[in-house]
């Protein structure tokens, strides 16, 4: 049996029938990091002899017919972003200490771990998960599944790596401004941001009201897996909406008739999409459609929310860049320093007006909602690009949010929102479909990524 080629729900099933163990699946796991990682350079932290430890405490439950919840003896890994106790934390930054260990888990970190999952290692990531590429000043090069010259993706970038090779099964995200859609559509897999808060957070990081937690996996099961065990509440997240403890699995298969589907190829105001990713994404959009469900081409008449979007963004990296201090700073990115060097000068005045237009585009896009059910657009606007680079050389873009316009409006209003595999380019690169949400249709979503999966199965790189 190829352990590789599996999936969570598969192995799930396999433990249920006693056909193969938690032990066998988490030391085929560390064979296939091995072999794949130093090409690839997702991991920051392995932790091979307490993932072992723990695959023999599930194997034993699994013998006793007593899993320890819905994900145990599933392998899994964490982005550095969040703390897991007793790791070390330096969310890919030389400023942080290599002796700073975490006192608690993060509650999507701890979730996991009630129920049974295998926390394998900490995936990479950029300097404090600022951009939407795959390089950081303290772990280097974070390199694509399907092209190791091109960027992974950020900021959760080895999650969107060890997803495509397989290096574990379930893969945790954290999504400020695009940072699990964005790896997932370069890399070719799966991600959702969930509505905001639907994942309790602790501690908040730099993007209060704006971060999201979510997975990275092969297919849409896993992840309403993964979703299901991680939305589960935790009091230290006082922003989280009351607790809607389900198993995001059930309905999934319900498919999409009926449903009424916007599909806007540019929001409105996007230019320069490329020309493949875009017929690419109309053609997904047409499968909708042969699915049943009722697709027009509209844009949900929103603005676009770059600017004041960014002083928010750019406003907490400035806060981040003060408690480093000025002693520091030389270590960091420093594209960092640049994008902090904005926020120093903002004004309360200017974030109340950034709050007033955030709250405009938050009600519109909430009353476009009300007319249709789900919204698709493209995921990026480029393809993956030469990693070490924050926009594609010579294409004229200044900085990385410049071809990712399609993701953080959606931060801004809290709206769920995945990317999902419809496609390459003529040059073999992995092309993503978004599709978007009303707040709380988290199981819509899904539901609906799942119905385009099951006409057109998302496709991995061999590793």
């Amino acid at each position: 049996m190829d352990i590789a080629t599996l999936n969570a729900g598969e192995l799930l099933r396999l433990y249920r029938a006693r056909k193969l163990s938690p032990v066998e699946v988490t030391k085929a796991v560390y064979d296939r990091i091995g072999a794949l990682d130093p090409a690839h350079n997702a991991f920051c932290v392995l932790k091979p002899e307490e993932a072992l430890e723990a695959a023999r405490a599930s194997e034993a439950r699994w013998a006793r017919g007593a899993p320890a919840g819905l994900v145990d003896g599933i392998p899994a890994t964490i982005k550095d972003q969040w703390p897991v106790k007793g790791w070390s934390w330096r969310r890919g930054s030389r400023t942080t200490s290599p002796d700073e260990v975490a006192p608690d888990d993060a509650p999507a970190v701890a979730r996991l771990r009630e129920e049974g999952a295998i926390l394998l290692g900490k995936t990479t990531m950029p300097e404090f998960g600022w951009k939407g590429t795959s390089d950081s000043p303290l772990t280097g090069l974070t390199r694509n599944p399907w092209d190791r010259s091109k960027t992974a993706g950020g900021s959760s970038s080895g999650a969107g790596v060890c997803a495509a090779l397989n290096m574990g099964f379930l893969h945790q995200g954290s999504d400020g401004a695009g940072s699990v859609r964005m790896p997932a559509t370069f890399c070719g897999v799966f991600g959702l941001k969930p509505t905001y808060a639907r994942v309790p957070a602790w501690p908040y990081g730099a993007l209060p009201m704006q971060s999201h937690t979510g997975p990275l996996t092969r297919t849409v099961e896993d992840a309403a897996l993964m979703l299901s065990v991680m939305a589960r509440p935790d009091a230290r997240d006082w922003l989280a909406p009351p607790p809607d403890v389900r198993d995001y699995r059930v309905g999934l298969e319900a498919g999409v008739r009926g449903l009424r589907v916007a599909y806007s190829p540019t929001l409105g105001y996007v230019r320069n999409v490329d020309p493949e990713i875009a017929a690419a994404v109309r053609a997904a959009a047409h499968r909708f459609a042969e699915l049943g469900a009722i697709v027009e081409e509209v844009d949900p008449g929103i603005e676009d929310c770059r600017e004041p979007m960014e002083l928010f963004y750019v406003t907490n990296m400035a806060l981040t860049v003060e408690a480093v201090g000025p002693e520091k700073r030389a270590l960091m990115d420093p594209g960092y320093v640049r994008f902090s060097a904005r926020g120093r000068t903002t004004t309360g005045m200017e974030l109340l007006r950034a709050w007033g237009a955030r709250d405009a585009l938050g009600r519109g896009m909430n009353a476009f909602m009300e007319r249709h059910d789900l919204l698709l657009t493209p995921s990026l606007s480029v393809p993956a690009f030469e990693v070490g680079h924050e926009v594609p050389p010579g294409s004229g873009m200044k900085e990385w949010l410049d071809w990712s316009p399609f993701h953080f409006p959606f931060n801004f209003t809290g709206h769920p929102a995945a990317s999902v595999p419809c496609g390459f380019t003529s040059a073999g690169l992995p092309i993503g479909l978004q599709v978007v949400g009303a707040r709380y249709a988290d199981a819509l979503v899904l539901r609906a990524a799942r119905a385009y999966e099951s006409v057109a199965p998302f496709a991995m790189p061999r590793g």
